[in-house]
């Protein structure tokens, strides 16, 4: 844990220093003990500025406090940081991580197989390799989407129209007969219709 510190029109007294140690060393039993600290006090007019910004894995996380007196400034910047801190550990332990999972090779015995011609004196040695048996897939999000139904009976080119208008790459609207119909947007920016039997 390195601090720097930078004072504008403010001289660092060591209860300012002592209450910035304890504060960040607080720090280190959430985010650890790797990260860098600057803090800068200034003293403008009738107020206080403590601005302490903290670098851990090329993030910063930065509190700003205000107060008619420093210790009360930097106590408010340090629960800023210490908030942020508890936030940011939170979002880097929700992210999902999944081990890397590698290829297997096979024993050589198994590996070796004939590829050219029918006698082993013509065989060239070929290695297997297997690939892990999971099929990853997504889960399905559902959303309810009403303005991808129009609420009318429509003829094919108001319902076109109102695709278009809507900006919807699925319609779904009811001709005058009552027949569903969806009208769908290829990738290639085509309509194609689908008609419900």
């Amino acid at each position: 844990m390195n601090v720097e510190y930078t004072g504008r029109q403010f001289e660092i007294t060591p209860t300012i220093r002592k209450q910035v140690e304890h504060g960040l060393s607080k720090l280190t039993k959430i985010i650890g003990d790797n990260f860098e600290s600057h803090v800068i006090l200034a003293s403008e007019k009738y107020r206080c500025i403590a601005e302490i910004s903290v670098i851990v894995r090329d993030k910063p996380i930065v509190g700003v406090g205000q107060a008619t007196e420093m210790i009360a400034a930097v106590g408010d910047a340090l629960d800023r940081v210490e908030r942020q801190a508890v936030k940011y550990k939170g979002r880097w332990r929700a992210k999902k991580r999944q081990p890397k999972k590698e290829w297997t090779q096979q024993p050589a015995e198994q590996a070796m197989a004939v590829a050219v011609g029918s006698s082993m004196a013509a065989a060239v040695p070929v290695v297997v390799h297997t690939f892990p048996p999971v099929i990853r897939t997504t889960e399905a999000h559902v959303t309810s989407a009403p303005d991808a139904v129009a609420m009318r009976p429509l003829s094919l080119e108001e319902a076109i129209k109102e695709a278009e208008f809507r900006d919807r790459d699925v319609f779904v609207f009811r001709d005058n007969k009552g027949r569903v119909k969806v009208l769908h947007r290829k990738k290639d920016g085509k309509m194609e219709l689908i008609e419900a039997p």
